[in-house]
C-alpha cells in the first residue's frame, strides 16, 4: 500500500454547485462539471440509510430551512435487488460500491439468485464470488481511503463498501478484512468485533485485532477530543462498543462521541494529504433503524446530522475543483408521510405547525429517551416529556408503565400527535433522490449499480478490471501451476488455503493481505495488495499471491 502523505499545495477553486431542487427559496448554482480533467481526483460517497423521501421533507420543515442537499439534486435512483423490489441494506452497498445487483444479506460478493426483470443473470459457477469495490480500486491505484459510519463500522453498508461474506452478521469476517485492508482512516462503532470476549459480536478466532491496528501504526481514537487532537496520517476511530448514539442523544448526554461532521471533515482534512486524491465512504447509518421503530425524533435526528456531513463534504469540494460528491440513500424505509388517516379530508387546512410543533417538544431521540427509563419505570412521565409526550393523563401514564410494547406505544403516540403516517416498519421500494456535484457527477434517473461505476470511471479504473486483479480463484490458479490445493477448514474461524509442490508449501490465510511460502526451509512472508477471500466454496486471493507460485 501507498504511504506517500504529503500536504497538497496549491488548492484550486470551483466556483460549482450542482443543479439542486430547493423546498424554500433560494439561488441554483451551476456545477462546473465539463471543465479539463485535473490531478488528483477525489471522490466522497454519501449514504443515509434507510432514508425516503417523506423523511427528507420533515427535516426540512422541521429545520426550518434548506437542507444542504437540496442545493444538489441532480436525479433519482433505482434501489431494487437482484431478486426483489425491496432491497436489504447489503446488497444495496454492494450495488453502490461494486456496481453488481446482489441477493440479501451478501455483501460485496455476485448474487447466486436472479429473478429481478432487467438485471444480468450470473452463471452458477461465479455465484458468491468477490468483486472490486471502488474503495479497493482506489487504494489498489495509490489513494488514501476512509470509512465513517454511525453504526458498528462493520454494518451492511460500510461492509458494502470494505469486505466481502455471504451474510451481512458475519462481523467477524468483517472486521477482519477492514483492519487488513489497511484503509487509512476508519471512524465509527464497533469496537467490540475487534477484540476476543463473551459479548454478541465479539471476536471468535481469538485474533485481537486491535493490536494489529496498533502494529500498523495507527493513531487509535475513542472520543472527539481525542480525534479532533489527531495530527496522524492513520486514524482508527472507534467511539462505542456498538453504534454511536443518535445526533440529538448525542448533543443531549453523549458530547464524548464525534458527531458525523466533525468525523467527516477530520477525514477529509487527513485524506486529503495524499498527493495522489482520496475516496472517503460516509454513512449516516440510524436513520433506517428510526424508521424501522416508526421513530420520527430519531429520523429527523439523523437526517439532519447527515445534512450536516454532506455539508462539510461540499465545503471541501467547492475549494477543491475536483471532488466528485454523491449523496444518496441506499432504500426507502417506513412509508412515512405528513400526513395520516387523521387528515384525509381536511389536509388543505392543515398549517406546517401542525404537523412540525408537536415535534418540536422532544429533546431526545426514543432510543435517548427509554435509556433513561428506571427499571421500575417510576419516572415515566418524565420519559415521556423527554420524548415530546406532555399533558399525559393518569391512566395514560398507568398504560405505559404496564405496556409490553412500550416504544411502539410512544412512537405511535407521537406519530399521531403531528399527524405523522407510516405504512410499515420494514423497507420500502420507491425510487431515492440522487443528489451530486462537481466534475463528471452522475444525474438522471439511474439505477444503484451505476454510481459505482460513475466513481470508478471518475477515479481512472474499470471495476470489472479490478475483479480480475484482486479476486482469483485460488484454487484453479495453483491447479494451472502444477500445486495441490486444499482449504484447511480444521479452525472454522480460521481457513487457509495451502497450496504444495515438491519441497514448496505456501499458506494464504483468508481475510487477511498476507502469504506465508515456505521453500527450502526458508520462510518468505509477503503483503498482498488485498484481502483473501473464502466464501465456503472457493477461496479468492489477489494477483500477486498467485505470483508466489513457481512455473
Amino acid at each position: 500500500m501507498l504511504e506517500m502523505k504529503k500536504q497538497i499545495a496549491g488548492i484550486t477553486v470551483a466556483g460549482a454547485v450542482a443543479l439542486g431542487s430547493l423546498g424554500f427559496a433560494g439561488k441554483v448554482e451551476q456545477a462546473d462539471a465539463k471543465g479539463s480533467k485535473k490531478e488528483p481526483e477525489n471522490v466522497i460517497m454519501l449514504v443515509m440509510d434507510g432514508t425516503s423521501a417523506g423523511a427528507t421533507s420533515l427535516a426540512r420543515w422541521y429545520k426550518g430551512e434548506n437542507l444542504a442537499m437540496d442545493e444538489i439534486v441532480t436525479g433519482g435512483v433505482r434501489t431494487h435487488s437482484a431478486e426483489s423490489a425491496i432491497t436489504d441494506s447489503a446488497p444495496a452497498a454492494t450495488a453502490l460500491s461494486t456496481g453488481h445487483k446482489s441477493n440479501d444479506k451478501f455483501i460485496g460478493v455476485l448474487p447466486a439468485l436472479v429473478n429481478t426483470p432487467g438485471v444480468n443473470k450470473v452463471k452458477s459457477k461465479d455465484a458468491y464470488r468477490p468483486v472490486a469495490n471502488v474503495l479497493e480500486g482506489a487504494q489498489e491505484i495509490g489513494k488514501a481511503t476512509g470509512i465513517i459510519a454511525t453504526s458498528e463500522i462493520q454494518h451492511a453498508t460500510p461492509a458494502g463498501f470494505s469486505s466481502h461474506v455471504t451474510h451481512r452478521s458475519n462481523y467477524g469476517d468483517i472486521a477482519e478484512q477492514q483492519v487488513y485492508q489497511e484503509i487509512d482512516v476508519v471512524l465509527g462503532g464497533g469496537k467490540e468485533a475487534l477484540s476476543p470476549g463473551t459479548t454478541k459480536n465479539a471476536r471468535k478466532d481469538g485474533e485481537d485485532l486491535l493490536k494489529v491496528i496498533e502494529a500498523n501504526d495507527y493513531d487509535f481514537v475513542e472520543s472527539r477530543d481525542e480525534l479532533m487532537k489527531s495530527n496522524s496520517d492513520k486514524i482508527w476511530g472507534s467511539f462505542a462498543p456498538s453504534a454511536l448514539a443518535y445526533d440529538f442523544d448525542r448533543q443531549a448526554s453523549q458530547n464524548q462521541e464525534p458527531s458525523l461532521a466533525d468525523m467527516t471533515k477530520k477525514a477529509i482534512n487527513t485524506l486529503n494529504k495524499d498527493e495522489d486524491g482520496f475516496f472517503l465512504f460516509v454513512e449516516g447509518s440510524k436513520p433506517d433503524w428510526a424508521a424501522h421503530g416508526n421513530d420520527t425524533i430519531g429520523i429527523i435526528s439523523d437526517v439532519l446530522a447527515f445534512d450536516s456531513a454532506v455539508e462539510e463534504a461540499l465545503k471541501f469540494a467547492k475549494e477543491d475543483g475536483n471532488t466528485m460528491v454523491i449523496a444518496v440513500s441506499d432504500h426507502g424505509n417506513s412509508g412515512i408521510t405528513m400526513g395520516n388517516v387523521n387528515t384525509n379530508s381536511n389536509y388543505p387546512e392543515i398549517p406546517v405547525s401542525t404537523y412540525i410543533d408537536p415535534l418540536k417538544k422532544a429533546v431526545m431521540t426514543l432510543e435517548g429517551a427509554l435509556k433513561q427509563l428506571k427499571p421500575d419505570r417510576s419516572n415515566m412521565k418524565e420519559v415521556a416529556e423527554l420524548y415530546g409526550l406532555d399533558n399525559l393523563t393518569n391512566d395514560q401514564i398507568a398504560s405505559m408503565k404496564s405496556s409490553k410494547s412500550l416504544p411502539a406505544e410512544m412512537a405511535k403516540m407521537l406519530a399521531d400527535r403531528a399527524n405523522i403516517g407510516y405504512s410499515t416498519g420494514g423497507h420500502t421500494g420507491e425510487d431515492v433522490f440522487l443528489y451530486s456535484y462537481g466534475p463528471e457527477r452522475p444525474t438522471g434517473l439511474i439505477d444503484n449499480t451505476d454510481i459505482a461505476k460513475s466513481m470508478a470511471s471518475f477515479m481512472g479504473f474499470n471495476l470489472e478490471k479490478m475483479t480480475d486483479k484482486l479476486f482469483l480463484n485460488a484454487q484453479q490458479e495453483f491447479k494451472k501451476k502444477g500445486y495441490k490445493t486444499k482449504v484447511d477448514v480444521s479452525d472454522i474461524n480460521n481457513p487457509v488455503f495451502i497450496a504444495e509442490k515438491g519441497n514448496e508449501r505456501i499458506e494464504i490465510p483468508a481475510n487477511k493481505n498476507i502469504a506465508v511460502s515456505v521453500k527450502n526451509r526458508k520462510t518468505i512472508t509477503k503483503t498482498l495488495n488485498g484481502v483473501s477471500v473464502y466464501n465456503g466454496k472457493d477461496f479468492y486471493v489477489p494477483q500477486d499471491a498467485v505470483r508466489l507460485a513457481g512455473k
